[in-house]
């Protein structure tokens, strides 16, 4: 997916005979859904199918339900399910100092604070607690790390380089 947009959400499934579809939130924040002025669709490949307009959205349990100008009965609901919303990057929300998108750190070099290479982060678990990051090292077992600042030093998205201060023994743990 071009980088200038992020995936939000996948629409699960139909919500009445109206159009509205269910929407499963992949974001932190599924109020974000309400300001919503338009989307994008997604394939699981992340190409952009569609721009549809929002008209509305509520929460329903762990879900959100959208509407959109263009998709008026349950058919054409049905034929978007599976498919994900994306935002463009200058509508996405406004993220706290030293908080990142998951998508920009996926893939980025993690260096300890001597600069030896420790691998590349891989996926991003939240715990609720703190996040997890998922570090993918050449010829072992994936390591994970607590996303704490006593551990990550730094993160350099223009460079795509996190500095990380390992916790003495982790590294054994996953031998």
């Amino acid at each position: 997916m071009p980088d200038e947009y992020l995936i939000i959400g996948q629409i699960t499934g139909t919500f009445g005979v109206r159009g509205e579809v269910k929407v499963f939130p992949l974001t932190d924040d599924p109020e974000r859904f309400r300001k919503l002025k338009e989307v994008f669709l997604t394939d699981n490949a992340g190409n952009i199918s569609g721009k549809l307009e929002c008209l509305g959205s509520k929460t329903v349990k762990n879900m959100v339900i959208l509407s959109f100008k263009s998709i008026t009965d349950m058919d054409l609901a049905m034929a978007i399910k599976g498919k994900y919303i994306s935002v463009n990057r200058k509508n996405a929300v406004k993220l706290p100092e030293n908080s990142y998108f998951i998508c920009d750190l996926t893939g980025l070099d993690v260096v300890n604070t001597q600069g030896e290479t420790v691998g590349i982060l891989s996926d991003v678990i939240s715990t609720g607690a703190n996040d997890v990051y998922v570090i993918k090292r050449q010829g072992r077992k994936d390591l994970l790390i607590p996303a704490v600042k006593e551990v990550v030093k730094s993160v350099d998205l223009e460079n795509k380089r996190i500095t990380v201060e390992l916790i003495p023994g982790l590294e054994d743990i996953y031998e």
